[in-house]
Parts: structure tokens; sequence; C-alpha cells
């Protein structure tokens, strides 16, 4: 696919017309009773109906029908209207015909028009393709629209200093900033080079590239970032906004919050589980020495001559979030990693072979799963063998619902992890016994 590469200027002309957009829908929205609140952005949890964009109908199919109703509904709309005088007016004139209530709008300029996201409410619950049909009847076009709630009535600075701030604190955070910016989407993180040192990311220049449903930028560690969402093509305002992302978390370099909780396990050990980095790399190829090669061949699933190379990449914070356990001695003797996987999240588990049939194994998925429900991942899937017992175990005492599927000779277990079951806290060493 040919790539273009994107250069944001702010011009004077264009910014006096935004204003001038602006001030005009604020007095149609007087006009009409509308709210304007500084403005709204985009929820992980809700993902763009792929049959919605450029819905019709009928103008007469009214929404007023359901006015008489005590109850609303809250919605998100995107469109795209002429850039010309009237234009957002004649929206809000139709959406107040059908009794729709304007809560935010942001404007997103684009050089053939400009695309208007609002937050509605709606009285009763209306079908989608007759809130589009007004929109489109009022000269609006590539309508889109999907159910909201309260959550969306957060502003959009107030949202984006929320998520710069999630970013500041912790580098595992960026995929997951980016996905509640932009709504669902697909993030690959490419390492800059093969675990055989072979080149693998390609070269993004300075200022990303912007592409309709593609976002490109450059990772620090010299990898890539590509951001794809195929419901919605993205806009400059947004680009904009992910590259400010990007550059703090790249200004900022490597960073992982401080944490640790101090467990016994059931015949009296005490044990750290704290956050790893790529700070614990040597520890943790001292672990890979101390393990069997049957132990390092069920983790990686297959020859192990790769396995220090591929610490790197697992211990980067950019590619997820690993847990280590230390005795009380300081020695690392248990991995647990949960691993941005597009769409998906991967889990995997390392526990050296003096201290498997522990409770660690159980106790590290406990925490990457609830980990992974923390951040609104949908499943959470593990790659093993089907003679691995003590995984599969692991993965059956989460009490989630398991998918099993067997994919070129290795076992897939998949679990949801929005049911999983609260655990207490964890207790202080000495105190009581908190393991399995």
């Amino acid at each position: 696919m040919q790539h273009r590469s994107v250069m944001l200027e702010c011009m004077t002309e264009k910014m006096e017309h935004c204003t001038a957009r602006r001030s005009m829908w604020r007095r149609a929205a007087d006009r009409f009773a509308t709210g304007l609140p500084l403005g709204w952005s985009r929820r992980q949890e809700h993902a763009p109906p792929p049959g919605d964009t450029g819905a019709t109908a009928s103008r007469t199919a009214g929404l007023a029908d359901g006015a008489g109703l005590p109850e609303t509904t809250l919605w998100r709309m995107r469109t795209t209207v002429r850039d010309e005088p009237g234009s957002l007016a004649a929206l809000c004139r139709a959406l107040a015909d059908h009794r729709v209530d304007i809560l935010s709008l942001q404007t997103h300029p684009l050089s053939d028009g400009t695309v208007d996201e609002f937050l509605l409410r709606v009285p009763g619950t209306p079908e989608r393709d007759v809130l589009a049909g007004a929109v489109n009847a009022a000269g609006g076009r590539d309508t889109w629209l999907e159910r909201a709630d309260a959550h969306d009535l957060v502003d959009a600075p107030a949202r984006m200093l929320s998520l710069a701030t999630r970013t500041a604190l912790d580098s595992a955070e960026l995929p997951l900033a980016l996905r509640q910016l932009l709504g669902r989407c697909t993030i690959h993180s490419v390492p800059a080079r093969t675990l055989k040192g072979e080149p693998l990311a390609e070269r993004v220049p300075d200022e990303g590239v912007l592409e309709d449903h593609i976002m490109k930028f450059r990772d620090p560690s010299g990898g890539s970032i590509t951001i794809e969402r195929p419901q919605l093509p993205f806009t400059p305002t947004e680009f904009a906004r992910v590259r400010a992302l990007v550059d703090l978390d790249a200004r900022l370099g490597q960073r992982v919050p401080e944490r640790r909780d101090t467990l016994t396990l059931p015949e009296g050990n005490a044990i750290t589980v704290r956050r790893a980095d790529t700070s614990d790399l040597a520890a943790a190829r001292e672990m890979h020495d101390r393990c069997s090669e049957r132990t390092l061949s069920r983790r990686y699933h297959g020859p192990v001559q790769y396995a220090d190379g591929y610490l790197d990449h697992l211990l980067s914070p950019r590619h997820g979030r690993t847990l280590a356990v230390e005795t009380a001695s300081g020695r690392l003797v248990a991995l647990g990693h949960l691993l941005w996987d597009g769409d998906e999240t991967e889990v995997a588990l390392l526990v050296e072979d003096a201290w498997q049939r522990r409770g660690i194994g159980a106790e590290l998925l406990q925490r990457l799963v609830g980990m992974a429900a923390e951040t609104g991942c949908e499943s959470v899937y593990a790659i093993t063998q089907a003679s691995n017992t003590g995984m599969v175990a692991a993965m059956r005492g989460l009490g989630l619902p398991l998918d099993y599927q067997i994919e070129e000779g290795t076992l897939v277990i998949t679990a949801r992890p929005s049911g999983l079951r609260r655990r207490p806290l964890p207790v202080p060493a000495g105190r009581e016994t908190a393991g399995r």
C-alpha cells in the first residue's frame, strides 16, 4: 500500500474559518436549546459498527414519536459536511426538529470539508438509520453512529490530560491510552530487529505517516508503531493527538511504577511480586540458565537457542507488562508476561523448575488476567502444550469460561477476563497464607 506523509500546519485563514464555524454553531445551539460542553472523546469499550457508515433513511421516519417517553439515550455521531456557512446550522436544525439535544461538538477540518463529531441526547431509543437519515437529509455524508454512555460526557481536554498522565506514569500504558483515545483500533508494535539481529521494522519518518485508516509512528527503541481502524478514517486532528502522546512517551523514556507485594506461599516461603523491565535482563538470563530444557521448550514452544534474545522484547514495557517473582534473598525465579497482540492479548509464564507446583504460576496468571480486565481487554489467550498440565490447571483455576483450540500442534486456551472473580488484597508475609 502506498503511504503518504502528512505534515500538519496551522494556517491563519483556516483557524479563523474554524472559529467562525464554532461561533455559528453556538448561535444555532442557543436557538435550539442545546448545551455546549467543551467536547467529547471515544472510549475503548465501544466499537464502531462496520455497517453504519453512510446509512440513509427517509426523513419522514421521525424521531419525535418517542418524545413522550421519559427516558433518553446517549449517542455519538460523526458526519462530514461542506465547509461553508450554514452547513452546521442545517444539521442543528434537523436534530432540533426531532427533539435531539446536542451535548457537545468537536470539529476536524479536512481539505474538502469538515468532520463534525457530536454527543447527542435522543428521546427514546431510535434506530440508527433513522437518526442517520435525518442528518444525511440535512447535508451530512458518511454518517456514523454508536451508542454512548455517561463516561463520554468528559470533555476532550480533560480526557487528553488523563491519558497523558497515564502515559507518563507507565510505558506500558501508551497502547491502552491510544485505544481509549481512538476507540476500537488495532495497534502493532514492531521491534527494530528480529531475534537474529536482522532489520524488521520499516523506517518511519520523524513526523509520522497518516493515510486514511492507518497511522504510523517511530518507536523510541528504533521500531515502529502502526495503528489501524478500518471502520472510520483517521482525521488530522486525531493524528496530532496521537503524535503528542507518542512524543511524550519518547521523551520520558522507559518507566515502570514501583510496587512490590510480599506474599507467603503455603509451605511458608516468602516471595515478592513486582513489575519488571529490561533492567531485569541479566537476572532473567540467569534464571534461564537454571531452567531445564524441557521447561524452556514448553515456554517458548520449540528450540530455545533464541530465548535469551527474546527476553529483551518480553521485558520491554512498550510491548506489554511483565511481573517478576523474587525469593527472600532477591533471586528471580519466575516471570509472567501480558503481551499486547493487536486486538488480542497473550499471557505467558515461566517458573524455574525448583519453584514449580507451589502456586506461583497460578498467582502470576491471576494477576496478569486481572490487569487485562482492568485495561478493557476482551480476551486473553495462552499458547502451551496439551501435556503442560500445570498451565492448563492454572487457566482453569481462573474460574472463567475457556475456549480450547489446537493450532499447528499447540494448545491455545482463551479466556474472557471481564468475569474474573475478585481476589482479596495481598497479605504481608508472616501473617497469613496468600498463595495456592
